[in-house]
């Protein structure tokens, strides 16, 4: 590598030599995290097809959630500040001249998405989980007083 014209993606290079063996620890560890703890499936059990009909199978997906109290390390507008250093000089990289074009950080478009369907009203979600949503809200103990109206029952609702 040389000073100033190229970097390390965040999870290793290509091969050995640029680290790519990074990602692939990362890779194992957030199944190792998502797996681990629930003594859940991996690999070959999560494909979605069961292997021996063809035929496609449950995918028992094990999840990981971990929080992290930030201003016990560093305060919470040092923590925002350096973030937004740090994703600003992703965003900022120098691009590939065949590449795509922009660069694009973790939730990006999600939240261009978001965004933008906010300015247009919000989401429409769909009546058959609107009624899952009035069901749950209806039948959960707290969740009633808490959420007396849901965004979607100020409108006309479709039945």
């Amino acid at each position: 590598m040389v000073m100033g014209k190229c970097a390390l993606t965040p999870l290793g290079g290509a091969g050995d030599a640029m680290a790519g063996y990074k990602g692939y620890g990362w890779a194992t560890i957030v199944e190792s995290l998502s797996t681990a703890f629930q003594s859940g499936p991996f690999g070959e059990e999560v494909c979605g097809i069961d292997r021996k009909t063809g035929k496609k199978k449950p995918m028992p997906l094990g999840h990981f959630f971990l929080a992290i109290n930030i201003e016990s390390i560093c305060p919470l507008d040092t923590f925002k500040n350096n973030t937004g250093k740090l994703l600003r000089a992703l965003r900022e990289s120098r691009k590939s001249p065949t590449g795509p074009g922009r660069i694009w950080t973790a939730g990006e478009p999600e939240n261009d998405e978001r965004l933008k369907r906010f300015a247009q009203g919000g989401m429409t979600v769909p009546p058959s989980l609107q009624a899952d949503m009035v069901a749950l809200r209806d039948n959960r103990p707290g969740l009633k007083d808490r959420y007396s109206k849901l965004p979607f029952e100020n409108k006309n609702r479709c039945s």
